[in-house]
């Protein structure tokens, strides 16, 4: 299976699920002790029991429960215990559900009736378990009930496997606030006979719910059947859905139709949020949800995160999409996008004028596609938050944000580490930053191989900033020359609170100062000098900086100390440190 577009390689193993462990049992019976005394749509029409009677029955429910699943799978011992494990879920739930009829303080009577029904004949349970198609030769999307597309391991313990929450016991959120929220809780699967009960509160005549959010529980064909007719007569009220991870564990198939209904359903709904996050939607998810983009001429709100959003996919949305004018936020978080997507996204964002937060890290995108990118969010005068983490930029990708960036006048946080900037990119940006972006709070560029060559440029921007608060360079190599440097630049700053130069090859000088300006700022939350190479006397001396405030400086446990104290020492084997990179071009230099 491709789980609508995710990569469709299938692998041999088998493992077990049954027995689940002593903590496994316990973890249930804590879950529906909660729902036993939680307020739901149940408890709500049958009433809640307090914390002693609910924790008695939850042990009842779960011992009871425990030894028809174990029954059953005595009599296939062959069996991974994927079934065990969702007749143990509806056996559970059945119970539950029959103790909360019973009302609450009728203890002989709920005994009575658990008894009564542990004799009574189960349901025969037919493959719906997250576990269950756990088996030889089984796609990766069907190992766990995770969303499709996520890693598998196959050595978890059962202590790792989720049990699939009865769904009588499904928190509902459904209050005057037209919110409708099903998410809370763990994670479920949800047929048609559950749903009929759970989404009651949506066919009340006059309920003026808004906001719908059908996370985290999986929705199978029967379900949607159920929920289509109620979404149509709920749409044109409906303002915010949230989608995200709502068909976990199902087949490529099931899961394509699914959407498909809830598309339909939803056809001509005027949203201004839309979440499809978590479903590694594919090209082919994509325009399952064909029908509902397509008629979104209001959205202010998109998320597509964790979505296999690939370089077809990122076209289809592209295509499908008519009107973005009024988008404000626009997620395409850990996708496998690439260059050839990122022009499809460009193309997105060109048309997006009001774009306030735009967040497209961790989604493979090179220097092509960045270049690509960069240069579309020079339309986006609007753009508050930018977070573009963890791709392959490249100094090209930097020198074009930075051309994109001159005119951000609104801009107050930049999220630009992993990218490969390098000094050049680097330095581009920051000069960018420092004629525009008056009102920057967070300045983060992690793990760029920035050298202290690009220090003067980065503290001049720095200095111009004086609301940023957040200040993270780690894993760059900007040493104490570039840490002393920085130390100065924030010495006036009234709203520095987090300053982040851990992995910078900084010593005993570098931390001395940075801890010196920090501790006279009565507002600074933490110092994150970690991992550099500060002696142990350095160490002691930034510990006694800190000793009326502790909790301002961050852990120093990873450091590598060179054994050098004093900063004679320092200066002189940064000296060596120069001949040494020297060395090596002398070697291929020619003399005429």
């Amino acid at each position: 299976m491709d789980s609508t577009g995710v990569n469709s390689q299938r692998r041999t193993f088998s493992i077990k699920l049954w027995p689940p462990s002593q903590n496994t049992r316990q973890m249930l019976v804590e879950r529906m002790t909660n729902n036993l005394t939680a307020k739901s749509i149940f408890t709500q029409k049958y009433g809640t029991l307090n914390k002693e009677e609910a924790e008695e029955n939850a042990k009842k429910i779960e011992d009871m429960a425990f030894a028809v699943a174990d029954l059953h799978y005595e009599k296939e011992p062959d069996g991974d215990g994927g079934s065990a494990v969702q007749l143990y879920a509806k056996e559970c739930s059945k119970l539950i559900l029959d103790v909360l009829k019973k009302g609450p303080g009728n203890k002989d009577n709920k005994e009575a009736m658990i008894s009564d029904n542990v004799d009574a004949p189960s349901e025969s349970v037919n493959g719906d378990a997250p576990g269950e198609s756990v088996s030889v030769d089984a796609p990766r999307e069907s190992v766990t009930g995770d969303a499709p597309g996520e890693s598998v391991n196959v050595d978890a313990p059962c202590d790792s496997v989720d049990v699939v929450a009865p769904s009588e016991s499904v928190d509902v959120v459904a209050s005057s606030e037209s919110v409708f929220d099903i998410s809370k809780g763990i994670r479920a699967f949800i047929e048609d006979e559950e749903a009929q009960e759970l989404l009651k509160p949506l066919k009340e005549p006059g309920n003026s719910f808004s906001k719908i959010c059908f996370s985290n529980r999986s929705f199978g064909l029967g379900a949607a059947k159920v929920v289509e007719p109620i979404l149509v007569s709920v749409k044109d009220q409906l303002k915010e859905v949230d989608l995200s991870d709502f068909i976990a564990g199902r087949s490529e198939e099931e899961a394509l139709e699914v959407m498909k209904i809830f598309s339909a359903a939803l056809e001509g709904s005027l949203l201004n949020y839309l979440n499809l996050s978590e479903n590694a939607l594919g090209e082919k998810g994509v325009r399952a949800f064909g029908a509902l983009l397509k008629s979104q001429t209001c959205l202010e709100e998109l998320y597509l995160i964790n979505d296999g959003i690939s370089e077809d996919a990122a076209r289809a949305v592209n295509e499908l999409i008519p009107s973005t004018e009024k988008l404000r936020v626009l997620h395409f978080h850990n996708n496998m996008t690439g260059d050839e997507g990122a022009l499809a996204i460009a193309e997105i964002v060109k048309r997006s004028p009001s774009l306030q937060n735009f967040r497209c890290s961790s989604t493979r995108i090179g220097c092509e596609g960045g270049v690509a990118l960069c240069n579309s969010l020079g339309s986006c005068a609007h753009l508050r938050k930018l977070d573009l983490r963890d791709n392959m930029f490249g100094v090209d990708g930097g020198i074009s944000l930075s051309k994109a960036l001159t005119n951000h006048a609104e801009l107050r946080e930049v999220y630009l580490s992993y990218l490969n900037l390098e000094d050049e990119g680097a330095i581009a940006i920051v000069n960018a930053l420092k004629d525009s972006a008056p009102h920057l709070e967070v300045l983060e560029m992690n793990g760029n191989d920035i050298t202290v060559k690009a220090a003067p440029a980065i503290v001049a921007c720095v200095e111009a900033k004086q609301f940023l608060a957040n200040l993270i360079l780690a894993e760059n190599e900007l040493k104490d020359e570039g840490a002393i440097q920085l130390s100065k630049a924030i010495e006036c700053h009234v709203h520095l609170k987090e300053i982040d130069l851990s992995s910078n090859k900084i010593r005993r000088a570098g931390a001395r100062q940075l801890a010196q300006i920090v501790m006279q700022k009565t507002d600074f939350k933490l110092l994150n000098i970690n991992g550099n190479e500060i002696s142990e006397e350095g160490i002691d001396e930034v510990k006694d900086l800190f000793k009326k405030c502790p909790e301002k400086l961050g852990p120093l446990d990873d450091n590598e100390p060179e054994g050098i104290d004093d900063d004679d020492d320092e200066e002189e084997c940064d000296e060596e440190d120069n001949e040494n990179e020297l060395e090596p071009k002398m070697k291929n230099l020619e003399v005429n």
